[in-house]
């Protein structure tokens, strides 16, 4: 019974946060539309198009399939590349590949991995498909930061539009200057936290997924009972043998019908799986069957109005036409509201893509907020706000009608579901070992169906579809050369790399003190030293009479057991330790509780010392080396971070000086993780240091 209350609760929490692009969706569908001379028989093909896309994508593929391929309970394009990445040894990046014995907790995580598949050893041995896989994940997720600009500018701005049937005196570009007001506000509460408003998204929801479909058997009974006769697929066949290209064309705007499906998947992290099966069966999927059924009635009711003049009007006004005139105006404001929570669940879920993506170190540093103590996925990044800001309100204000916004927002959808395919194939025949039939079954019919959507979408690209395509690009830019040049780093920082012997000769040398206090000194590699602290020794002619060198290493795992969060090693010198700190991708960065880092890793090497854990001798007795650690504590904390600048050599290629010089550019702009970590700005110590490529 307490289960069954749990996941009643959660779904019903879903309705504000998953679910709010989806549900909100009728209100930019037809509006998005372009067919000249409409009749009966093509708004009924039309329908049947949007049922069959609602019920195979939405019932088939996302409730059905794709749920069940969660990473340990997070779900998204990330989630499955991490899944596939843990169970094959496909990865790029070295820190995200090769886990070592020394971590049982990542091997319980992939405890069901079995011996590699043929594809997975195609991988394997393949860098170009290991690349292509990679490039697959991030397109994904720039994809979905397209999302998360389109989706408040098309929904605010359609929600706005019914202000124009009872005013005819207020102008399009009206309509647009009210949207962009209501999303610059949006967008400078952020910072707050969603947390205090949160209660207020279900309630919004629920009226909208409830008012929406009563409107809808209304307009059925009303204008055309026999609508449903539309499901029959023989109407898509006549609809598409009827209006050729035109239909093709057509289908641009249907896909839009199915936006807002991936967050299911996205958000799976924060509900559970059934919750999120439970309301979308229940709730939102016969809410939009009706919902599209009541408008298709409705519009074949108004044929009289479809000539040439009336056609574009009829569309841009195809959700509020339908409302009857004694509810209009409370579901305007339903509908404005029902827009903003919407708009909000796709920021929110930009948000936490981005944390995601720089704390698998796929993405610039930048800053990321937690707004709330009890919920982790919660998080605000104020670079990435304002930058949606800024393109939300662009994006209004230079398209100004819904059309073109959707036409830009059907490639997005499309291209975000067609990529999920692809790697849920790829789960299916690595990892599940599905059989070839039921995977055929699987990949043929959506590959083709998908592609169709892709193929009609594209051709809306000099209308509008150019824009996503184009920000996906560049941020997929941004995110490769961040990779190339992470790579050149870890390569120069392996290579010259110092080893516990070379510190021991450092440390010898007459001119050297041990300066007493407690020094972190942070490094990206973790089998050996990084070449800063030569550099550093030379410069300093010291060393802190306990140093601990401090990895920060984020693992291909939703989240890392608090227990298991730090790991440490003595290496050899007195006085001297080896700290790894773990993270998963969803983890909170920031330490809770009060409990900073030092006293964290000190708590820590404490327990290690007193029970010799890693069997090596010491110089010392246990409990000297803890009096040690708690004198140097007493003595005064520093933390040291090196900043290794690139220095891109006249005999280089000119691919790695334009890609370096890029790197070096982002690198300068990018945020230090020494603030995430809550280090005090009087403690911290950047040491710089050119090295050539």
């Amino acid at each position: 019974v307490g289960n069954v209350r749990k996941n009643i609760f959660l779904a019903y929490k879903t309705l504000g946060v998953v679910f709010g692009g989806l549900v909100t969706s009728p209100l930019y569908v037809y509006p998005s539309m372009n067919l000249s001379s409409p009749t009966e028989a093509d708004y009924l093909g039309i329908y049947s198009i949007m049922f069959w896309t609602l019920t195979l994508i939405g019932v088939v593929k996302y409730v059905g399939i794709a749920l069940n391929a969660d990473d340990h309970g997070e779900g998204g394009t990330f989630a499955m590349y991490s899944l596939l990445c843990r169970h094959a040894d496909i990865g790029i990046l070295p820190s995200k590949r090769g886990y070592s014995e020394e971590e049982p907790f990542l091997h319980e995580q992939s405890a069901t991995a079995i011996r590699p598949s043929k594809l997975g050893k195609f991988f394997e041995r393949s860098i170009t498909a290991r690349r292509v896989l990679l490039f697959m994940a991030i397109l994904g997720m720039c994809m979905l930061i397209g999302d998360g600009i389109l989706t408040p500018a098309i929904s605010v701005l359609s929600a706005i539009q019914g202000l124009r049937a009872p005013f005819p005196a207020v102008t399009q570009p009206v309509v647009a200057f009210l949207s962009a007001a209501i999303l610059i506000g949006l967008f400078l509460v952020q910072k707050y936290g969603t947390s205090k408003v949160s209660f207020l998204f279900s309630p919004i929801m629920a009226a909208w997924t409830f008012t929406a479909p009563m409107v809808g058997i209304y307009s059925i009974f009303r204008y055309y009972p026999g609508i449903f006769k539309a499901i029959s697929p023989h109407y898509i066949v006549h609809f598409f043998l009827k209006n050729k290209k035109e239909g093709w064309q057509m289908l641009g705007a249907t896909v839009l019908a199915i936006t807002g499906a991936e967050a299911m998947f996205a958000d799976l992290g924060h509900f559970s799986k059934k919750a999120i099966q439970i309301v979308f069966l229940s709730s939102v999927y016969p809410s939009l069957i009706l919902t599209y059924a009541g408008q298709t009635a409705c519009l074949i009711n108004h044929l009289k109005d479809t000539d040439q003049e009336n056609i574009g009007k009829v569309f841009d006004d195809a959700f509020y036409k339908f409302i009857p005139r004694p509810v209009y105006w409370p579901m305007f404001v339903i509908a404005t509201l029902a827009a903003i929570v919407a708009s909000q669940s796709l920021i929110s879920a930009t948000f936490s893509v981005i944390k995601q993506s720089v704390v698998l170190d796929y993405f610039p540093r930048v800053k990321v907020v937690h707004t709330s103590d009890e919920n982790e996925g919660e998080v605000y990044s104020p670079e990435t706000n304002y930058i949606l800001m800024v393109l939300c309100v662009g994006v209004i204000l230079g398209f100004g009608g819904g059309q073109a916004i959707g036409n830009a927002f059907g490639l997005v959808v499309i291209m975000v579901m067609l990529i999920t395919s692809i790697m849920l194939t790829l789960v299916m025949i690595i990892i599940w070992r599905t059989p070839p039939v039921l995977v055929a079954a699987y990949f043929v019919p959506f590959v083709i169906m998908e592609g169709s959507y892709v193929s009609a979408v594209f051709t809306k690209f000099t209308e509008g579809g150019w824009l996503p395509f184009a920000i996906s690009m560049i941020l997929a830019l941004i995110m490769f050369v961040w990779y190339y040049g992470r790579q050149k780093k870890t390569e120069y920082e392996r290579a010259n790399k110092i080893t516990a012997e070379r510190l021991g000769e450092l440390l010898a040398k007459p001119e050297v003190q041990r300066v007493q206090g407690l020094c972190f000194f942070y490094s990206n590699i973790q089998d050996g030293l990084t070449p800063i602290l030569g550099h550093y020794i030379r410069n300093m002619s010291s060393l802190h009479s306990v140093t601990i060198f401090v990895t920060l290493r984020y693992l291909l795992v939703p989240k890392v057991d608090p227990q298991q969060r730090i790991a440490v090693r003595r290496l050899g010198p007195r006085g001297v330790y080896q700290c790894t700190v773990q993270y998963g991708y969803a983890d909170n960065l920031s330490l809770k509780g009060g409990d900073d880092l030092a006293a964290r890793v000190v708590s820590c090497l404490k327990q290690h010392v007193e029970a010799g854990a890693d069997g090596q001798s010491s110089p010392v007795s246990a409990e000297e080396e803890a009096a040690d650690l708690e004198a140097a504590r007493a003595a005064g904390v520093v933390h040291v971070r090196g900043k290794m600048r690139l220095y891109v050599g006249d005999d280089a290629g000119w691919f790695d000086k334009v890609m370096l010089r890029f790197y070096e550019f982002l690198h300068s702009i990018c945020r230090s993780a020494l603030p995430a970590l809550g280090v005090p700005l009087q403690q911290r110590v950047e040491i710089g240091m050119l090295y050539k490529v």
